[in-house]
Order: C-alpha cells, then structure tokens, then sequence
C-alpha cells in the first residue's frame, strides 16, 4: 500500500498531509497525532489500515512538514476550525476522526464544534479525559525547561542516552516505545519555529498542576456518535484510568485495552489497525461494545 505526501494551503498556511488507501472504496478518517509529534507517528498504521479505508494524516499546524507562524492560534479549537478548512479544501463530507493523545482533544473538539462533519470518533491514550499527567510533561510547560533538557540531549554521549534508555526501561518506569517517542520529539522541536509551536500549544492544555482542559463535560454533546477508545495499561504519560472512566461515562462506546504504553499504535500498529478497519464497518453505535484486550491485557469495561 503506497502512502503519498501532499501539502496545501487553505489560508496561506501550509499544510501537510499523508494519504493512504484513497482508491480503497472505505470510508474517509483522519489520524491526528500527539504533541511534539507529527503525520509519521502513522507510517506503520497507515498502509495497513489503507487497505480498508481513504485515510489521512495530517501535520498539526506548528508540527512536521506544516508551517509554523509565530503568530497563530495553537488551541485545540483553531486545530479543530483548520481540520474542517482542510476537509472542506479537499472536498469531503463527513468523515471519521481518530486522535492520539493530544490529537484525541483536537478530535473531540472537532466533534463537537462540527458535528455535521464527523461519522465516527476514535480516542488513542487521549488527552482531556483527566487532570493527572506525567511529571515529564507538565515540566515542560515550566519556561526554559525544553531547552534545557533539548541541550542536554544534544550534549550527551550517545551511549549516556542509551545508558539511560536501558535504565528507564528495565525499571519498568516506562516501554521502550514511550522511551524512544520522547527522544524523537526532543530532536523535532530542535528548531526554535518547532519548538515555540510546541510551546504555545503545550502551554494551552498542560500546566504544573496537570491537564488545563477537560472535555468530560461536554460528553452529552456527543449524543450518539459512534466512539471507540483504545488505551494502553501501561501508559506512563496518560494514566490508562481516564479512558476507563471515559467509558463508563459513554454508553455504547468501545474499549480497547492493550498491553502497550501511550503509543498503542507504535507497539502493536497491526492490532490497531485491525480494531480501527472493525470500528469503521461496524454498523451504528449498538456493536461497539465489544472489547478485544491484546495478550495479558486485563478485561475492563
């Protein structure tokens, strides 16, 4: 399956994207990507889930191959309005959106600010389902904290990083995976134009205390939109916890368990796009219950 870079400017800001599966005949979803990530996070997911369905991955304004203006708005719901300008650019009707991480807010602000525009939500590790999150990154939001751990980073001895990794790993604080997503987010907001997106985004959503936003509240605005949930136990960013109490609070919605950190899609991209190609034929909200938990994955619901 091909994966195809375009990039376009709906209001003289470039945007990026890569395509897969567009002569599928499936259905039309995006994949939004995390902070301090970008449309690559989905290269493995991409070709696999293209087999069933029209996919796109866009870079968020301020990430990847799109551009980064000092100026502009990086709040969840300027994501959400330039998501819809490139929908309505590309000449789509509604489509389903699936997000990781902070892409899971941008996809729930997309939802319910445009509800004519969506057919089905997807939630990765989402943000904006509790206040808690890792120490790591409600650091960053402190000012001079990125560039300093980014010298750091640069600074250090490949073998000091690596060191490092082995020990962050085998004392089960967190997977590999999280471990080595971290360090490339480090080197992509190596420029300073990446990294002040990075920040202003950051800043709109995480502060000392934990995540600013929280859009449990706005659950019943939903109404009966199809939702899955997939989260992984180990997740050392997002506690796991937030997407069970996100599924107790969503009737009907599907829960997704896997034994894998806060990139599901990193440690297992076939098992997830297995579950993303069953959500997006599934017929209505009714058969979205079901739960397929990966391995030693607990059973919840």
């Amino acid at each position: 399956m091909t994966v195809t870079r375009h990039r376009l400017a709906p209001h003289s800001e470039r945007l990026s994207y890569l395509e897969a599966g567009r002569h599928s005949g499936g259905p039309v979803v995006v994949l939004l990507h995390g902070l301090a990530s970008d449309s690559g996070t989905w290269r493995t997911v991409l070709p696999l889930l293209g087999r069933h369905a029209h996919v796109l991955a866009p870079d968020l304004l301020g990430s990847g191959d799109s551009a980064k203006p000092a100026g502009a708005d990086y709040s969840v719901g300027a994501h959400a309005a330039r998501l819809r300008d490139l929908l309505r650019e590309l000449e789509l009707g509604p489509v389903s959106v699936v997000g990781h991480s902070f892409g899971g807010g941008v996809a729930m602000s997309f939802g319910y600010q445009f509800p004519e525009r969506i057919d089905r939500l997807g939630l990765i590790s989402s943000g904006g389902l509790g206040a808690e999150l890792s120490l790591a990154l409600r650091a960053a939001s402190v000012p001079g904290a990125l560039r300093a751990a980014h010298v750091a980073a640069a600074l250090s001895p490949r073998w000091l990083g690596q060191l490092a990794r082995h020990a962050v790993t085998g004392l089960g604080l967190a997977p590999g995976a999280d471990v080595d997503a971290v360090a490339r987010a480090l080197r992509g907001i190596a420029e300073p134009a990446a990294r002040e997106a990075f920040l202003r985004t950051l800043r709109g959503v995480v502060g000392w205390s934990g995540q600013r936003l929280s859009a449990v509240d706005r659950f019943g605005l939903l109404g009966a939109l199809p939702v899955l949930l997939i989260t992984g136990r180990r997740d050392s960013c997002i506690p796991y916890q937030h997407t069970l109490r996100a599924h107790a609070q969503l009737p009907g919605s599907r829960l997704e368990v896997l034994d894998a950190g806060h990139f599901p899609h990193h440690e297992h991209p076939g098992e997830v796009a297995r579950i993303l190609a069953e959500f997006l034929a599934a017929e209505g909200s009714g058969e979205l219950a079901t739960v397929h938990p990966l391995e030693a994955a607990p059973r919840a619901s």
